[in-house]
């Protein structure tokens, strides 16, 4: 208990944490009690192995960017953190009409943006409709750093009409016709179409809530410059080593037992690349959480944390484990003249073998191999047991070879597989595919790591024809992975961004099964015809799948009440730390 008392004290100083660049000394202020055993105080110090992209909500795609972003901005609606259900963000409450094409919601009275010299006098305002409306013009509109019209696309009244004008240069006066603000507090939303997404969609990060002022003041540099809502603001960004966020003190919610949130003082994200470094720095007491163990040595991590009946290094943490709504995958630019050759994906598809990449070289740091679809097997309802996919098959992979003009690997291209590091993981099973592929089909790829930002935006760009891609659902249902391939998505300019669909994957079969399973609100349809959708995709090998993943986190003793949930979707606004002499709670 007394080693417990050190830390809770070593972990609460401010003074030294907020000193530019340094390495802090945790010297701390005393936890204050709060309502329910629970205490206010506390910086929350963990890692991120890839630096942020933008924080600009509309231009969020990675999931370490959307991490960090969710502590600053809110959405209409919200997910709860144990159970990934939706909740509410901002508003009251919501209803929806008896056709389900009207949703009318109501805001929160109250609600501030945070204080930022975007505002005049320095002090953030009220929150109104004419924020949220504002916000969700914005996704409507066509512009190069706006990648979330997807949401809209389809199925808000108006937005597709509204889109197509601006992209010609226009802006329709009339606006959005299916987006009507009633008063201050109501905003309306009619649909084209039933949308079993629609509400998923609300709570986002394409539709967090930013006011017009500090778009209009920071423009793009809010990717560094946020202003939000949400139970924590940005107090300072040292790119690729630090973001500090500091508590809202006028955060509008409050927990259960009637304590106004946050608990937490701060949060700190560093950015070590290194895995091993940053295992080190948590049990030194550096980190509250480490995300991800090293892959060597998560057997002996797991089994010592799980085993409390004797005293070990690590039995002290609380261990999170769960198979997480993520695949990892290679992807083709199906644009590229190499990679439309179908049977060339085919005879890369069966040249890998996907179990002993899992067992050897991520050493079980995997839920499953990935041997069936894109989506992984956490899904109740959504069998992919059902899809047949690929793993090795020597005699399938030669004979596709020969098929697509390469027998034996003759005359095979110079080609690159691009991919990001993520505390070398990434490049650890890459080495693995390329040394398989020249084992077993004589084929040479080489391999180019980038930085994750560089990584994404070439593959968003089309300027990376073969790349590694991982992909955690940003909400929780299928459809989020299926969409990744939705062919209408694609633009007709090869040099125009294409995102979701990084590979620009294009089959009519695919787009029609998923288009009926988006015009229907019957779960079984929903489901068959997603799970025909996802066939058409292997069939045609449009994406080499390569394992479904699995989340490790190990926690200090002392954090509590920040449950694990397979899309880590974090929110750190209910997060305290326990006192010394209370029992901690699992």
């Amino acid at each position: 208990m007394q080693q417990i008392f050190r830390v809770s004290i070593a972990i609460l100083a401010l003074i030294s944490l907020f000193s530019c660049g340094k390495k802090e000394t945790s010297n701390a202020t005393e936890l204050r009690p709060a309502k329910g055993d629970r205490n206010y105080g506390g910086v929350f110090r963990m890692n991120e192995s890839e630096n942020i992209k933008t924080l600009f909500p509309p231009s969020i795609t990675d999931a370490f960017s959307y991490r960090i972003a969710n502590q600053i901005y809110e959405g209409l609606l919200k997910f709860d953190q144990e159970y990934l259900t939706l909740k509410n963000g901002i508003i009251e409450g919501y209803s929806v009409s008896e056709d389900g094409l009207t949703y009318t919601f109501n805001l929160k009275k109250g609600v501030k943006f945070h204080d930022a010299d975007c505002f005049g006098d320095g002090k953030g305002r009220e929150v109104t409709t004419e924020d949220v409306k504002y916000c969700f013009t914005y996704l409507c509109s066509y512009n190069a750093h706006n990648l979330g019209f997807e949401v809209f696309k389809g199925v808000l009244k108006g937005a597709d009409a509204f889109f197509e004008a601006t992209k010609q240069g226009e802006k329709p006066r009339s606006g959005i016709e299916g987006l009507k603000v009633i008063d201050k507090y109501t905003i309306q939303f009619q649909l084209e179409k039933k949308s079993s997404l629609f509400l998923y969609n609300l709570a986002r990060p394409y539709t967090y809530i930013y006011p017009k002022e500090a778009f209009d003041k920071y423009g793009l540099d809010m990717r560094v410059k946020p202003v939000g809502t949400g139970p924590f603001y940005v107090s300072s960004i040292d790119e690729d080593i630090v973001v500090i966020l500091k508590k809202n003190n006028a955060y509008h919610a409050f927990d259960s037992l009637g304590n106004r949130l946050p608990f937490l003082e701060a949060l700190e994200i560093r950015f070590l690349k290194d895995r091993k470094a940053e295992l080190l720095e948590f049990k030194k007491g550096n980190f509250e959480m480490i995300y991800h163990l090293p892959t060597e040595q998560i057997i002996e991590i797991v089994e010592d944390a799980l085993n409390k009946t004797k005293q070990g290094q690590y039995t002290k943490y609380t261990m999170q484990r769960e198979p997480e709504m993520s695949s990892h995958y290679l992807m083709f630019n199906q644009q590229n003249e190499l990679f439309k050759n179908k049977n060339l994906r085919k005879a890369i598809s069966f040249g890998i073998d996907r179990t002993k990449i899992l067992e050897y070289v991520l050493q079980g740091e995997g839920f499953k191999a990935g041997v069936n679809g894109i989506t992984p097997p956490v899904f109740d309802g959504y069998d992919i047991s059902k899809i047949k996919g690929y793993d090795l098959d020597l005699d399938s992979a030669h004979y596709y070879l020969t098929k697509a003009g390469y027998p034996e690997g003759k005359g095979f291209p110079k080609t690159v597989i691009y991919l990001n590091s993520d505390g070398e993981r990434n490049v650890r099973v890459v080495e693995e595919v390329q040394k398989e592929l020249k084992d077993n089909l004589n084929i040479e790829i080489e391999i180019q790591v980038l930085p994750f930002a560089q990584h994404l935006e070439n593959a968003m760009n089309g300027k990376s024809e073969f790349f590694r891609i991982g992909w955690i659902a940003d909400f929780p249902n299928p459809e989020n992975f299926l969409y990744l391939f939705y062919g209408k998505n694609v633009p007709t300019d090869k040099n125009e961004v294409s995102f979701p669909n990084l590979s620009r994957y294009k089959n009519d079969a695919f787009d029609a099964n998923y288009d009926k399973a988006m015009a229907t609100t019957n779960l079984d349809e929903t489901v068959n015809s997603l799970l025909k959708a996802e066939q058409v995709l292997l069939n045609d090998a449009g994406v080499i799948v390569l394992w479904y993943d699995e989340g490790y986190r190990l926690l200090q003793p002392y954090v509590q009440n920040f449950p694990n949930n397979p899309m880590q979707y974090r929110d750190l606004s209910d997060v305290y730390f326990a006192n010394p002499e209370t029992p901690t709670k699992k």
